[in-house]
């Protein structure tokens, strides 16, 4: 690997990469990121090596193993380009046929994307339901680069806006970029990029500036920093040697989680390809700007997405959150200057210095710019990452993007912002996606999880639920928040179980009031969200727990009561599946529930495909 001293050399390698490109060879595309590897992806990169090879056809095809594409549903998937064909969860022994149709420029219909609205097949990935409302600056750039090849990331442009900024010499004008684009940072909280870059920029260098990329996601459910990580790292790098520029900031770290291990390795991978260019260290590309990048691994304390706590952590210390002020941009690690912005805020960055920060303000709202990634999961039939314009609304992302609900069952909500987040009904989906919408509704954008939920889920089981992670994963140096949290969850145990009353009802909602004002940091701040939100929306079905001692989800054990109804044509799915032995009957024929053996563990309810299973 050549080391690039100067801007002109860098230009130098991006041209003759670029002479080398034939963009008319097909190419297949697989996705091997996390998901695409645990759903059989690395059988089919041997399948395809392998045959690719013994055809002597590795000059007239291509193959590029990338990060997620963002269809987990799909995974493993297969696209070709330039043509666009997607082939979803496609098999080993598919790919034989795959190839042979590539190379006689055909396409195998049968293994298309069939729309569940039409029945028909699609062939084009841009015209698949799930794909053609998404605005995918960052997620796209997963399909054109592999994460372990930095040559990839530079014949598509990579590094560009770097050395563009470099030969300008002038950071200001970087700042006023960023400013420019309105990017708002992606982990939560929504503070004004461009705005934290000039407070650090204004800070004294004597000692130096720090910049840090928080890669610890840690809502259930999310994992759209995972993703990037895994399958574009270069884009983050390079966006925090802008932001280094821009800043005057040293020193970077990468903070990520230790539950990530692709992500960790592909992203080790990245930092000594770039070192080795060049690109990091002294005196980069010539031009005098030294930055340099180390990775810290994470415990996976949930705490930690709060920027005070993630820099006790960076320093060896207990991840606990401290008062401000004085503000991390003031005194941070090591009680140096040090700014902080989440994986898809520093990906970003590239794009807004290649487009201009008024192209980027264009997408989205006037004051939610720009694209936001959610990870959409739950009781639908669509899931995985979609790449959004900020303000569009709930049931687009829902209705059109995650093709409804699964079965007949109707969807009654969506929790946003993960478990400080709140619950949104389905009555409020025409609200648009932004941190000023979500707040007002009482929820939170957060890193951008998205949970579905439908009627088969219990309001107060979710409130319980996030309850106990919180409960969990406080540091428990504020009083509020550690005992607030825990005694929150007391109180929705109790009402989950029937022993609950009015009074305490009111206790609960007047207790979640005290943790959101008195607590110190976000995490206590925002932890009474999922109480609060589902108070508000779906009280009635706290009432009927208490007052009638039902669960209208059929989900709290000690509330229901589980029955097979007329609808049951005897297959005989529920009975094997029955740890109890309670259910029995004759093949064909309506089968029983007794009551007495039941567990009311809910398999039978999951494994019936006719909901000839009921709660009451």
């Amino acid at each position: 690997m050549e080391k690039l001293t100067s801007i002109d050399s860098f230009h130098a390698l991006q041209g003759r990469l670029l002479a080398d490109r034939d963009p008319t060879i097909p190419t297949i595309v697989i996705s091997a990121g996390t998901c695409g590897q645990a759903s059989g992806a690395n059988d089919l990169i041997r399948a395809a090596k392998r045959e690719l090879l013994s055809r002597e056809l590795t000059d007239r095809i291509h193959l590029r193993i990338t990060g997620c594409q963002g269809f987990c549903e799909a995974e493993p998937s297969v696209l070709i380009e330039p043509r666009g064909t997607f082939y979803p969860k496609v098999g080993p022994g598919e790919m034989v046929g795959i190839i042979e149709a590539v190379a006689r420029g055909e396409v195998l219909e049968n293994l298309l994307f069939v729309d569940p609205h039409t029945g028909t097949p699609v062939e084009k990935q841009t015209e698949i339901s799930f794909y053609k409302k998404q605005v995918r600056t960052i997620l796209a750039r997963n399909e054109k680069v592999d994460p372990i090849r930095v040559y990839d990331y530079v014949e598509n442009g990579g590094y560009s806006a770097l050395a563009r900024v470099l030969a300008s010499g002038d950071p200001s004008r970087v700042v006023e970029e960023v400013k420019a684009s309105g990017l708002r940072g992606r982990g939560g909280a929504g503070f004004p990029t461009g705005l934290k870059w000039e407070l650090l920029a204004k800070q004294r260098n004597g000692q130096g500036k720090f910049l840090v990329c928080n890669g610890d996601e840690g809502d259930p459910g999310a994992y759209m920093d995972r993703s990037v990580l895994e399958g574009n790292p270069h884009s983050i790098i390079e966006g925090m040697l802008i932001g280094g520029f821009a800043t005057g900031a040293n020193k970077g770290v990468f903070y990520v989680r230790n539950e990530y291990p692709l992500a960790i390795k592909h992203l080790t991978i990245a930092l000594r390809q770039s070192r080795g260019l060049g690109l990091l260290g002294d005196n980069i590309l010539g031009t005098g700007f030294s930055f340099d990048l180390k990775l810290v691994r994470g415990a996976g304390a949930f705490v930690c997405g709060e920027e005070t706590a993630l820099i006790r952590s960076i320093e060896g210390k207990m991840g606990e959150p401290r008062q401000r002020p004085p503000f991390p941009v003031e005194k941070g690690i090591d009680g140096k200057p040090t700014a902080i912005n989440n994986v898809e805020t520093w990906a970003n960055i590239p794009v807004i210095i290649n487009d201009g920060g008024a192209r980027f303000a264009k997408i989205g709202t006037k004051r939610n710019t720009g694209t936001k990634i959610f990870s959409l999961v739950g009781k639908i039939k669509h899931t995985g990452l979609v790449e959004v314009p900020m303000g569009i609304t709930i049931e687009e992302i829902v209705n059109d993007i995650g093709g409804g609900p699964v079965g007949r069952a109707r969807i009654k909500a969506v929790q946003t912002g993960g478990p400080s987040g709140g619950c949104i009904p389905a009555n409020r989906f025409d609200l648009p996606v932004d941190y000023d919408s979500l707040t007002e509704a009482g929820s939170i954008m957060g890193s951008g999880g998205m949970i579905v939920m439908d009627d088969s889920t219990c309001m107060v089981d979710v409130a319980k639920y996030f309850m106990n992670f919180l409960k969990g994963e406080s540091c428990g140096k504020c009083f509020t928040c550690r005992k607030g949290t825990q005694r929150m969850y007391e109180l929705l145990e109790d009402i989950s179980q029937g022993k609950g009353t009015l009074e305490r009802l009111s206790l609960l909602e007047e207790l979640a009031l005290v943790v959101k004002d008195s607590s110190m940091c976000g995490l206590g701040q925002t932890a009474s969200n999922p109480v609060l939100s589902t108070l508000r929306y779906f009280r009635d079905e706290y009432v009927a727990h208490i007052e009638h001692r039902r669960c209208p989800g059929g989900v709290c054990r000690d509330l229901v009561t589980y029955s097979i109804n007329e609808d049951c044509n005897g297959c005989g799915a529920c009975a094997k599946q029955c740890p109890a032995e309670a259910i029995s009957g004759t093949l064909k024929e309506r089968h029983v529930i007794d009551s007495v053996k039941c567990t009311k563990c809910g398999n039978c309810r999951t494994v019936c495909q006719y909901d000839a299973v009921q709660v009451v």
